[in-house]
C-alpha cells in the first residue's frame, strides 16, 4: 500500500460514514472501484474521502444515489453531467414547492378545524361528546 492509498476502514473514519456505506457506494457506483490488494483489502486513493463527502453532501441536498451514479459515471467517462444534474434539481425544487404547497394548505385546515372544534367545544355540555374526529370524516379539504 503507497502512502496515498488507504484501506476501507480509513476511507469511512474520515469521510464519516460507516465501513458499510463505503461498500454500498462502491456497489453502487457512486464511489469507483477499489483495486484490491494480494489479500482481499480494498485499496482507495485519498480522493475517495471527497467522494464520499460529495455524495453524502448529494444526498443531503435531495439526490438519489441513482441519480448520483448515472452523474459521476458520466463525470468519470468525461462527459460532464452539469446540465442533468441541473435539470434534476430544478424537478427537487418543483416538488419541494408541491410540498410546501400542500403542507401550507393541511395548515389552514388545521387551523379552520381548531376554530370549528372550539366553537362545537363551547356548545357541547360538560360530559358530554363533541364528536371532534366524525367531524372530520364528514369534511373534505
Amino acid at each position: 500500500m503507497s502512502a496515498r492509498s488507504l484501506r476501507i476502514g480509513a476511507v469511512a473514519k474520515a469521510a464519516g460514514v460507516s465501513v458499510d456505506t463505503v461498500r454500498h457506494y462502491e456497489r453502487i457506483g457512486v464511489l469507483r472501484r477499489a483495486p484490491r490488494t494480494d489479500s482481499g483489502y480494498r485499496v482507495f486513493q485519498e480522493d475517495a474521502i471527497e467522494r464520499v463527502r460529495l455524495v453524502r453532501s448529494a444526498v443531503q441536498f435531495g439526490f438519489s444515489l441513482n441519480e448520483l451514479a448515472a452523474f459521476l459515471r458520466a463525470r468519470d467517462n468525461g462527459s460532464p453531467p452539469c446540465r442533468a444534474v441541473r435539470a434534476a434539481a430544478d424537478q427537487m425544487m418543483a416538488r419541494v414547492e408541491a410540498q410546501i404547497a400542500g403542507l401550507l394548505d393541511t395548515r389552514e385546515w388545521i387551523r379552520a378545524t381548531l376554530r370549528q372544534w372550539d366553537e362545537r367545544l363551547a356548545k357541547t355540555p360538560p360530559g358530554r361528546p363533541a364528536k371532534l374526529l366524525e367531524h372530520l370524516s364528514r369534511r373534505q379539504r
